[in-house]
């Protein structure tokens, strides 16, 4: 792999206009991912989720280069109807559309910024891969006191012309003080058998908003990574929302940074897997300073042969008194062939704290079902009633009704 990794790398930058010292900056990243390689069971951290054994198992070789001219073209279909949005389209990882039509032009700045790439540089191996091949690294800046009148979808769309590919892609937010954003990331795949390496980093600064949808529903055979990574100021608020469906194996990697007073953070999500999808969310919040909080919640419906995996940490420092903490998962395994496993962690170094943590899993109570049955539903239908409010108390979670309803209706669910 590692004859392929350097090829593809200086391919990469045959027609590129970087000068020799940003190529240079990059190609320390690939030395860095050459000596760590995929991550593997070897690693804590993926000893759940072998990614090497994944992507050599379902995939095979890989090309690191994605020759990606011509332009694409978009199909108007892909777009979410009845629904106002601003939007940023990327096929097969290229930036296609940017369409900020509902916003003030001077309020929102959107750049290329090469330095940030620095501030993850040692996150892990993926994170190095992606700064090494990632085309350009994209800055959407929300200008101090203006929040989006609309939410910003992001179509994450790939087509059958890629096959075998790695994609890497990278963003970066900068929330300025008492500013707020919806994001709404709509993963939407036509290709088979690809790497799909993302990685978010959003800056929120001091009474910041961000609200974070992320959906993968389609059925497809891509293996996919995300990283996101989020820097809290005073009293800001992030929402992360997850469901996760749609690949054959996605990781979900969320790191929040608590740096400021009252900051807060919630990460919720849903894993619904069949036809031997294997999906993970990790999650890691860290509470540094005093009065923060923190809440978690994944739930997860898993049948014919699915495997989740929720891995959720709380870290507490010395100086984050009165951090209020709370994390739990729950699982249903419809069938014996399915399994989900749980890491919650609590590493604590404050005395001044209420934190808290869960995890269970089972089957759908029988009782339960013949209750609803004797109310004149059949047995399907009850199973169905059952799973839908399990689900529903994470959906619920959602804080704004909008997006709340749309993506009830994505997945069939009803109140």
């Amino acid at each position: 792999m590692e004859k392929q990794l350097i090829r593809d790398f200086e391919k990469s930058f045959e027609n590129s206009n970087l000068d020799s010292k940003k190529i240079n900056f990059k190609k320390e990243f690939l030395n860095k991912f050459i000596k760590e390689g995929l991550p593997g069971k070897n690693l804590e951290n993926w000893k759940y989720s072998d990614l090497s054994k994944i992507i050599k198992t379902e995939i095979g070789d890989l090309s690191f280069y994605n020759n990606i001219s011509p332009p694409n073209k978009i199909d108007s279909s892909m777009y979410l109807s009845g629904f106002e949005h601003n939007s940023i389209v990327f096929i097969n990882g290229r930036a296609e559309k940017i369409d900020l039509q509902f916003e003030e032009k001077d309020k929102v700045k959107i750049s290329e910024d090469f330095e940030l790439e620095k501030t993850s540089s040692n996150i892990n191996s993926l994170v190095n891969l992606n700064n090494a091949f990632t085309e350009k690294n994209f800055v959407l800046t929300v200008k101090e006191n203006y929040s989006f009148k609309k939410p910003l979808v992001i179509y994450h769309y790939t087509n059958k012309k890629i096959k075998s590919q790695n994609l890497n892609l990278r963003l970066n937010f900068e929330l300025e003080k008492n500013t707020s954003l919806k994001l709404i990331d709509i993963l939407d795949d036509f290709s088979e058998k690809n790497f799909i390496n993302t990685f978010y980093n959003f800056k929120l600064n001091q009474d910041a908003i961000l609200k974070n949808y992320k959906v993968d529903i389609k059925n497809n055979s891509n293996i996919k990574y995300s990283f996101t990574n989020i820097e809290q100021d005073k009293n800001s608020l992030s929402e992360t929302f997850i469901l996760s469906s749609g690949s054959a194996f996605n990781k979900n990697e969320i790191n929040c940074n608590l740096n400021g007073n009252y900051s807060s953070a919630f990460v919720n999500g849903i894993l619904s897997l069949n036809k031997k999808k294997h999906h993970e969310i990790r999650t890691s919040v860290n509470h540094l300073t005093e009065s923060t909080k923190s809440y978690q919640l994944i739930k997860s419906v898993l049948e014919n042969n699915a495997r989740a995996v929720y891995q959720g940490k709380i870290f507490v420092s010395s100086d984050a008194q009165k951090t209020d903490g709370y994390q739990l998962s729950k699982a249903i395994l419809l069938e014996d062939t399915t399994e989900f496993n749980a890491k919650p962690e609590l590493e604590i170094y404050a005395d001044d704290v209420k934190c808290s943590h869960g995890s269970a899993s089972g089957s759908l109570n029988e009782n339960s079902i013949f209750y609803i049955m004797s109310r004149g539903l059949n047995y399907k239908e009850a199973k169905e009633l059952l799973i839908n409010g399990f689900l529903l108390d994470v959906i619920n979670k959602i804080t704004d009704e909008e997006i709340k309803n749309l993506i009830k209706s994505m997945i069939g669910l009803k109140e």
